[in-house]
């Protein structure tokens, strides 16, 4: 065995202290890096009660996609396409959190984790969608909520995660209906009445943008609709599509919203709100046209969801230019959207330069064409931060900062989890390779010393959770790209601590008294 290979393994298992980590590094020579390095970070610099959490969603982490009386979701269909997914593989198996939950949760205690943030597959639930209940997926549910209060960890809920029932798509094309408004809610409801004893963190919807935006402009994601110009689907409308299942995810989310509030909150003393993603839209440059585009930007991603949720109606920017093709919500629906949200859950990532591209208007209308806005990755020839392994994934801290200092001007300094945040590296690198994680490292130091500056400059900031607890099936990208905490061997399902789950272990430690 290599020297770096004996200093590696001998690091990870020394207790306290200021442990240098000796292993082989990227380039497979031996490099010394400190773990305990957090930048000044520590759990007491943080606001008192502070949580530190960490995420994963249904369909990417818990097996059992058939069996157990789940029914299937959009994603079941839309993964056995072939060329979809890039290493054709599927979440049937992923990494069997439906059986290692206990292992997965003994880990998040040992790390020194405060929540766990999971979601629920609807079609485990309701197999149907509406109607049956799946019993057994509520026992998971119940096990997995259980044993996380056992370990001293809090659950956080969220409902949906991209993986709409089927039967729902097939019955009435799912979310481009107002029906799902009324189904969700009562999926939502079995929830709140089944779990709400024990869960006081109720999230509706993670990234409903994604879902509208990648489902119904491009068709890069379930169901794979849009206008032919704009990606390879077999039905849809990129210029209107987007805009009414945006709508009936805000109706859904208000719907859910109202009936936690009016029959359960009191007795169960518990919150709802919503996962919204947020790239950070800086101007290329000073001119007043880069600064509109930038704008634009913002508000035709964060703005979609959350002005409603706040003002109770769209962005001025979205409802100048989409005019007659955006829904309008009625006075009744205001009511009920406007304030339904006791907390939003921020998913930030990344941040691009923007600019105006100075074009005419398409002759097909789409979502992402009504931005009117151009990406710019560099600036001067310097790019805007060292890459991930996602193509869209750099690394700038500095738009940590000011996603959440815009999140408090512009939208009355809500109450704030950054639900998201996290970056990948390449899912074919050795085992050596992939725990010797300190890019990652980096990357959480420099966002989270930007999240601590933003709570000290007011931000309303109560919580972050990184993504993720473990590498998981990534969606279009597979098996292909890892961005878990915790390394997990594809093919025994063996779950191996990287380097940047022993500094967040360091950084979040708590007092001993």
């Amino acid at each position: 065995m290599q020297c770096q290979w004996l200093c590696f393994f001998f690091s990870l298992f020394i207790a306290g202290g200021s442990v240098i980590q000796c292993v082989a590094g990227a380039d497979d020579t031996a490099e010394s890096q400190p773990i305990s390095d957090t930048g000044g970070l520590s759990r007491n610099v943080f606001p008192k009660g502070f949580i530190f959490g960490t995420a994963t969603s249904a369909y990417q982490v818990e097996g059992m996609a058939h069996k157990d009386g789940r029914g299937p979701s959009i994603w079941d269909v839309f993964v056995k396409k072939p060329g979809v997914i890039a290493d054709n593989s599927t979440g049937e198996v992923s990494v069997d959190q439906y059986h290692r939950y206990k292992e997965d949760i003994d880990l998040m205690a040992d790390l020194n984790f405060d929540a766990y943030r999971f979601s629920i597959s609807w079609s485990r639930i309701f197999p149907n969608g509406t109607g049956e209940v799946n019993w057994k997926g509520v026992a998971y549910y119940n096990r997995l909520i259980d044993y996380l209060l056992k370990k001293g960890i809090t659950p956080y809920a969220n409902l949906y995660h991209y993986d709409l029932p089927l039967a729902l798509e097939e019955r009435y094309t799912g979310l481009l209906s107002r029906q799902v408004v009324k189904d969700f809610a009562d999926y939502a409801e079995f929830c709140f009445k089944t779990f709400g004893d024990r869960v006081k963190n109720w999230m509706t919807f993670n990234e409903p943008r994604v879902v509208a935006a990648l489902g119904y402009d491009n068709g890069y994601f379930a169901p794979a609709r849009c206008s032919k110009e704009y990606g390879n689907c077999t039905a849809g409308d990129s210029g209107t599509e987007p805009y009414i299942v945006a709508h009936n995810l805000i109706l859904s989310h208000a719907a859910a919203a109202q009936r936690y509030r009016e029959n359960y909150q009191e007795k169960q003393k518990g919150r709802i709100g919503i996962l919204l993603d947020f790239v950070w839209y800086e101007n290329l440059t000073r001119s007043k046209a880069d600064n509109y585009a930038a704008q634009r930007a913002r508000d035709f991603h964060l703005g979609w969801f959350l002005h409603p949720l706040v003002y109770g109606e769209y962005p001025r920017t979205i409802q100048n230019i989409v005019g007659e093709r955006l829904p309008k919500f009625t006075k009744e629906e205001v009511k009920i959207v406007k304030g339904s949200v006791d907390f939003v859950g921020i998913n930030q990532y990344t941040t691009y330069y923007m600019y105006d591209p100075h074009q005419s208007k398409p002759k097909v209308p789409s979502y992402q064409q009504d931005w009117n806005a151009g990406f710019a990755y560099a600036k001067n020839g310097v790019s805007i931060g060292p890459k991930a392994n996602s193509y869209w994934l750099y690394n700038v801290p500095w738009g940590m900062y000011k996603s959440l200092i815009y999140v408090k001007k512009t939208y009355g300094n809500l109450n704030v989890i950054l639900s998201e945040n996290g970056m990948d590296y390449p899912g074919n690198l050795t085992l050596a390779k992939s725990l010797y994680d300190t890019k990652r490292i980096n990357y959480y130091k420099g966002y989270l010393i930007q999240l601590k500056k933003a709570i000290d400059d007011g931000a309303n900031v109560t919580g972050y959770f990184a993504w993720s607890l473990l590498d998981n099936f990534e969606w279009r990208l597979g098996y292909t790209s890892r961005f878990g905490i915790v390394y997990v061997d594809f093919k025994t399902l063996q779950r191996f601590p990287k380097l940047s789950a022993h500094w967040f272990k360091q950084l979040i430690a708590k007092d001993k008294k």
